[in-house]
């Protein structure tokens, strides 16, 4: 009867864990289903690199700040594209609303920065991968740091602030949401 109870225990402390996961989301778009805003503004593309608004729950402990990737992991033949590096989100945020990604910043919560992303400047860049190229997935990782100041050096590449990240990362949320044209 004990070791009955003490499993019992064990598997709703597993569950309870399970409903409190670290999540990310986003009520802006929808897999395959992006408003045009959304999209990129390089010719072609028909967009206006508006950001997507993003929300999260259920950090880990101890969470002091995040870090934001968006990665295109179909193009460039596989070996992918940053389209939005943010770091130094305060951990008060729970997330970023539409348009925060805008280039000058002024709309990222007090403190975060944003990095250089594949088409060299700071600040969201919106899905435009080449037509007929099919379904390309847009994975956004939200990392929870446990630094209210991820180190990095000035002006990082993508890479830098990804590995940075992960290095201090007390967990990760991620989302990927898929568009092709």
């Amino acid at each position: 009867m004990t070791l009955r109870l003490g499993f019992t225990m064990l598997a709703l402390v597993a569950f309870a864990t399970q409903a409190s996961a670290f999540e990310i989301s986003s009520p802006s778009v929808s897999n395959g289903k992006w408003d045009a805003k959304y999209l990129g503004d390089k010719p072609g593309c028909g967009g206006q690199n508006v950001s997507i608004a993003l929300a999260w729950k259920d950090p880990p402990a101890g969470t002091k700040s995040y870090a934001l990737t968006m990665f295109d992991t179909d193009a460039n033949g596989g070996k992918g594209f940053w389209h939005w590096l943010v770091w130094n989100i305060p951990a008060s945020a729970k997330g970023l609303r539409e348009g925060a990604g805008a280039q000058s910043g002024k709309r990222m919560p007090k403190g975060s920065e944003q990095g250089k992303g594949g088409i060299g400047r700071a600040g969201y860049f919106g899905p435009c991968p080449p037509p007929g190229s099919g379904n390309h997935h847009y994975v956004f990782t939200l990392y929870a740091l446990g630094e209210k100041t991820l180190r990095i050096p000035a002006n990082p590449l993508p890479e830098m602030i990804s590995v940075a990240a992960k290095s201090s990362a007390l967990g990760q949320a991620t989302v990927t949401y898929t568009y092709g044209r």
